[in-house]
């Protein structure tokens, strides 16, 4: 069990827990999910600390990378090292020139939420008026029954899940709801930054198939999905109201409560059928 030592590299350990039941308690472990500070540093600037689960950080970087704005495609971002330190871990990366010019005249440093989604935002105003990814065209048609071979596909891929009960799944699916890569994490939006970056990194792209997230959907989720080309999300949860807007606006087809064999349409419905 562990105590005075943090696991930074750990993606969970075993803790000491009293189980309730009945009236009766007993004492046991319990497997828990760990979640690491992360600062993502470029040019040697930090941007970013995010709590994160401490797998996939290579993908995480670029995911991130990609989806906040800071590159345009995977070549403008390179010698991605990830370093580990007794509290956490620093993910060291170098932009082109244009690009760590254009960073630097933006918010320096963050100090993040698990998975916060407005990473640079500084205030109201500035969050406001931050621009709408351009308008979804990708005609990816989705079968309803490609949402509920995914859900079930999906589940049986999520290792750490399945060990803690306490970590988010995002999938990237076929147009047949075949699931072709996953990625898990603590926080959701960390969870679909690690899943950008992958397919990025295998050079796919992101108009011929479709994003099942476990959690909610928020603004953050629909935003970064709309950044980088991403025509249809769909959520176990609920959505919010400015997910919904930023959807609609950005030609994204929004799914909330993909559960078995239902789902809720609430944004450009023409994609499922």
């Amino acid at each position: 069990m562990h105590t005075s030592s943090y696991p930074v590299t750990e993606t969970h350990g075993r803790y000491g827990v009293e189980r309730w039941s009945g009236g009766d308690t007993v004492h046991a472990e319990d497997t828990v999910a760990e979640e690491t500070p992360v600062a993502l540093v470029y040019n040697g600037f930090s941007q970013a600390v995010m709590l994160a689960t401490p797998q996939d950080l290579d993908d995480f970087a670029l995911g991130f990378s990609l989806s906040e704005g800071i590159v345009g495609r995977p070549g403008e971002l390179y010698d991605i090292d990830v370093i580990e330190h007794g509290s956490g871990c620093e993910i060291r990366m170098h932009l082109a020139g244009e690009r760590f010019a254009h960073l630097r005249s933006r918010r320096r440093a963050l100090a993040g939420r698990t998975g916060c989604g407005l990473c640079g935002i500084e205030s109201l105003e500035q969050l406001l008026q931050r621009p709408c990814p351009n308008q979804s065209t990708a005609a990816a048609a989705v079968a309803s029954g490609a949402l509920l071979r995914a859900q079930s596909e999906l589940h049986a891929l999520q290792p750490l899940f399945h060990l803690t009960g306490a970590v988010h799944g995002a999938a990237w699916c076929r147009l047949d709801g075949s699931v072709a890569l996953v990625r898990e994490d603590v926080g959701r939006h960390n969870a679909l930054d690690k899943l950008i970056g992958a397919i990025a990194a295998q050079g796919g792209g992101f108009g011929d198939g479709f994003v099942l997230m476990t959690s909610r959907a928020s603004y953050e989720i629909v935003q970064k999905a709309a950044a980088v080309g991403i025509p249809v999300i769909a959520a176990r949860s609920a959505p919010t109201g400015m997910a919904v807007r930023v959807a609609q606006a950005a030609g994204v087809t929004l799914v909330g409560f993909a559960r078995d064999a239902r789902h809720s349409v609430y944004s450009h419905p023409q994609r499922i059928h």
